[in-house]
């Protein structure tokens, strides 16, 4: 004898690790048109909100200033980071910040709305997303045909928030002026319900990943004193994340103290896995580290005009009812209109 020559080469993956691969994939380009959705309406309203007041035109251009090809870029950066990111560090990611938002929430005036969180939740939204997918995705006898609907959607509605924000930063203004388009007009008119709306939005989507966090996280322990020394010192660590972040948010955090609020959130997580986590999860959370700072990076000035706008916001309650998000451009772009219509 001796072995036949077949024996020395690596046996071909499993059909079954091509499925699990090609979900995975699926999960984060879902979570990823997630995000690159979210981006492109923050960016939007921000846009109107400048084009409305003549006094934040600078700030405008440096939205309008942002190149159309890095938005296909994020989503190609963070589909990767997304499916290489276990669904168990991915749960604690979410649960964490929606602690952090429901402090920063319950602390705002009633009314008022935190454009930095809308920012901030970036790659929690996506580990969000992609969690939950693969927690309801779980044993179903068509799952990867159902990602792939769910991505066939989701790609679509990217690419059309993604026109009508092009539509938007070229156009608004002189079609506003003119009178004869439908979207320009409608964002005229509804420009404002945007926040709101994408609260909502993010309010059902945390819900819903918070549930499945929890679910992922538990299935890993076969009694309840494992999940007792689990949970205990994980409380302990998100509470005094909060804490940390609370402190923060009284001052009026630079960019600089955001990216470092980014380190200590992940090395909190990072060395609490060390003591009660596996070594996967270790690499998964630099990974995460990866993903929060390319999203921060992605989303520069726009985080940078969301934190002088809630921070002016903060401290000029008293002023804002008369100044307002309605000023006399927006008046005039009005009347113009209906005067064209009419």
């Amino acid at each position: 004898g001796g072995l036949p020559p077949s024996s020395w080469l690596p046996a071909w993956p499993s059909p079954a690790w091509g499925a699990s691969l090609a979900d995975s994939f699926l999960q984060g380009l879902v979570g990823a048109c997630a995000v690159a959705v979210l981006c492109s309406l923050v960016r939007l309203h921000l846009y109107l909100q400048c084009a409305n007041d003549p006094e934040r035109q600078a700030e405008k251009e440096a939205v309008r200033g942002q190149w159309a090809l890095l938005d296909q870029l994020h989503v190609c950066v963070l589909t990767g980071l997304l499916m290489v990111v276990g669904a168990r560090v991915a749960a604690l990611v979410v649960l964490e910040f929606s602690l952090r938002a429901a402090s920063t929430l319950l602390s705002l005036p009633k009314g008022r709305h935190s454009g930095q969180l809308l920012v901030l939740c970036q790659f929690s939204l996506g580990c969000g997303v992609s969690c939950s997918l693969s927690y309801l995705q779980e044993g179903a006898p068509h799952g990867t045909g159902s990602l792939l609907l769910s991505a066939g959607l989701a790609g679509l509605l990217t690419r059309y928030v993604w026109r009508l924000s092009r539509h938007v930063f070229a156009l608004y203004e002189l079609h506003c002026r003119e009178g004869y388009c439908g979207a320009c007009l409608f964002l005229l008119a509804t420009w404002r319900g945007i926040p709101q709306l994408l609260g909502n939005a993010l309010k059902v989507a945390f819900l819903v990943a918070d549930l499945t966090a929890v679910a992922l996280i538990n299935r890993d322990f076969l009694t309840t004193a494992e999940a007792i020394r689990f949970w205990t010192p994980l409380t302990i660590c998100y509470t005094l994340l909060v804490i940390y972040m609370q402190e923060e948010q009284r001052q009026n955090p630079s960019q600089q103290m955001i990216y470092q609020t980014v380190f200590v959130r992940m090395g909190g997580l990072l060395i609490l896995l060390m003591t009660v986590g596996r070594w996967m999860d270790i690499l998964n959370i630099l990974v995460s580290l990866v993903g929060e700072i390319w999203c921060l990076v992605r989303a520069g000035a726009t985080l940078e005009i969301c934190r002088k706008q809630d921070f002016s916001q903060r401290f000029s309650r008293l002023a804002s009812p008369s100044r307002g998000p309605i000023n006399g451009q927006e008046d005039h772009l009005s009347k113009r209109s209906a005067a064209a219509s009419s």
